[in-house]
């Protein structure tokens, strides 16, 4: 059945016309009332007969022996009407802001969907459980492996699977917004020592490498996706990455192919030799081997580089979250059913999310956050000087990426982020303040990062001018909150320290000060667990960082 249509409600989440029914505990899909209909509607009853019709062949059988023996048992059949139709509570959110949502596609068959997905065990690099209530971060990688028919035409023929699309997706604790980080894969960076789990049971360390590309995190020396995972905490200063979700080449094809295509736009037609993408200007609808190509297309875009590819990836994917919202896929029963099953088949997790009940959890916050407030944006990056003449590589643009990292660390929407300024300005620590030449302080580290005084003390001095400072190690104590204490002569002092620190005014107490290596007073400042490194306030930034961003919800021509 599908409702989708000129009649019904455009105002309407297309989730919320599937329904309870009280009499049956199951849900059902009801079209919008009209004019002058009641709103809640009875029960609705349909022949069995009409329902194995719906039932995909391989599955009729067991429609029709495991539904009588059940009914003969006094219980409700799984594969009936309702039960299909509760796919879609299942579903609204997406992995790569999509594959999630086309995993937990449906409760019907729910051990042969559990049976589809691969799990890989972390080695403790991601968490054992999934939790509805908090902020949570998910790396989404997509590799350039070859095992789908006709993947040959795409990638490396000899790889072992490298992280070759990498997207680290927050999603904020009060679901109201969402972000898409996209992580180049050129990117020079450190790749720390990955404890690898073996078939065997046993633990292999995999020794860490400096100055090596991002996408060797994966693939690599037998690298798993633990260790991707553990190079961008490292990359985010520590940040906490809960779960990762995992698939290949073939899950462009087999995703685009179930939701029945993907618009996209085209600024100038596109004849690409390598990615064998043959397009016209303008809008055009994509599936399968186009939609491959579309993606993977890097010599058409912008500079012909890996950065000009990602934008493309990003307008891809806001297009496809937005036909995985819209009332053609939400709607449509037997479309959820093919999109639950060409997902799970192309999808690897964690095993802390590696059951369809779990994923159906991921799915359902994904699907509270509207498309205008998922900002993708990609990590600011420079050209890796060492490269020369020609550019092959890129490295992190320290300032900007601190504050990007210092935003998703926050839970700070990018898409709200001067409304959080101007809150941030209201509560801002009034009176009179002290230049930073004048500023006394003395650091510890009470619980930060190994060596955070030492690097805090030489960005206050360096880039702030905060030249009266030193540090005194570690306090040998623990402290979750980082906390600036002051005398009462010394408050302006630690009101300018505050705000070059973007403390919030929690952090600040009244109390004592020390003695300073010069013997005059100074503020102490204890770094505690809280504490994300120099430069990173705990207020979120001072100001937006200056990256380019678009939203789900807007439509732009690849260019």
């Amino acid at each position: 059945m599908d409702i989708s249509g000129p009649d019904h409600g455009d105002d309407i989440d297309p989730a919320d016309r599937w329904v309870r029914n009280p009499h049956t505990g199951e849900y059902e899909l009801r079209p919008a009332p009209s004019a002058g209909e009641p709103a809640v509607p009875g029960p609705r009853s349909t022949p069995d007969a009409a329902e194995e019709r719906r039932v995909p062949g391989p599955r009729r059988a067991a429609g029709r022996d495991g539904g009588r023996a059940q009914r003969r048992a006094g219980k409700r059949p799984t594969g009936g009407k309702s039960t299909g139709k509760r796919i879609l509570l299942w579903t609204g959110g997406t992995l790569a802001l999509v594959v999630a949502a086309g995993a937990v596609g449906g409760y019907v068959y729910l051990r042969h969907l559990d049976s589809n997905i691969t799990t890989t065990d972390t080695a403790g690099a991601t968490s054992d459980s999934f939790s509805r209530d908090k902020a949570f971060n998910i790396l989404v990688i997509g590799t350039d492996k070859r095992q789908g028919k006709g993947d040959s035409g795409y990638g490396d023929a000899n790889s072992v699977g490298h992280a070759d699309t990498n997207i680290l997706l927050h999603v904020s604790q009060d679901r109201t917004n969402a972000t898409a980080l996209s992580i180049p894969r050129d990117l020079i960076t450190d790749v720390p020592d990955c404890p690898t789990r073996q078939p065997d049971g046993s633990l292999k360390t995999v020794p860490g490498a400096r100055g090596v590309r991002f996408n060797t995190s994966l693939g690599q020396l037998g690298r798993d996706p633990g260790c991707t995972v553990r190079t961008v905490e490292r990359l985010a200063g520590g940040m906490r990455i809960d779960h990762f979700m995992m698939a290949d080449f073939n899950a462009v094809k087999t995703l685009t192919t179930a939701v029945d295509g993907v618009d996209v736009c085209l600024a100038h037609p596109v004849k690409d030799e390598k990615s064998h993408l043959d397009l016209p200007a303008g809008p055009a609808k994509i599936e399968g081997e186009q939609a491959l190509a579309f993606v993977r297309t890097r010599y058409s875009w912008g500079n012909r580089g890996d950065l000009d590819r990602i934008k493309v990836q990003q307008q891809f994917l806001g297009s496809l979250f937005r036909k995985m919202k819209s009332d053609s896929t939400l709607t449509s029963p037997g479309r959820l059913l093919d999109l639950a099953e060409t997902a799970t088949k192309a999808l690897t997790v964690d095993k802390g999310i590696g059951h369809i009940t779990t994923l159906k959890d991921v799915a359902l916050e994904l699907k509270k956050v509207p498309p205008k407030n998922i900002t993708f944006l990609t990590l600011p990056v420079r050209d890796n000087p060492a490269d020369g003449p020609v550019h092959k590589t890129v490295v992190v643009q320290e300032e900007p990426a601190r504050q990007v990292f210092s935003m998703i660390g926050n839970d700070t929407s990018f898409t709200e982020v001067k409304q959080k300024q101007k809150a941030r300005e209201a509560a801002r620590i009034k009176g009179p303040r002290s230049a930073p030449g004048d500023v006394r302080v003395v650091l510890y580290n009470a619980g930060a990062p190994a060596g955070s005084a030492q690097t805090t003390l030489a960005w206050l001095q360096t880039e702030k001018g905060v030249t009266k400072s030193g540090q005194r190690g570690n306090t040998g104590t623990h402290q979750p909150k980082t906390i600036l204490e002051y005398a009462p002569a010394q408050a302006g002092q630690a009101r300018e320290l505050a705000d070059l620190m973007g403390l919030p005014a929690s952090a600040l107490k009244p109390g004592g000060s020390e003695t300073d290596d010069q013997g005059l007073p100074a503020v102490v400042l204890r770094l505690g667990a809280d504490f994300r490194g120099a430069g990173v306030p705990l207020t979120g930034p001072a100001e937006p960082p200056a990256v380019p961003t678009h939203t789900a919800d807007q439509v732009k021509c690849a260019s």
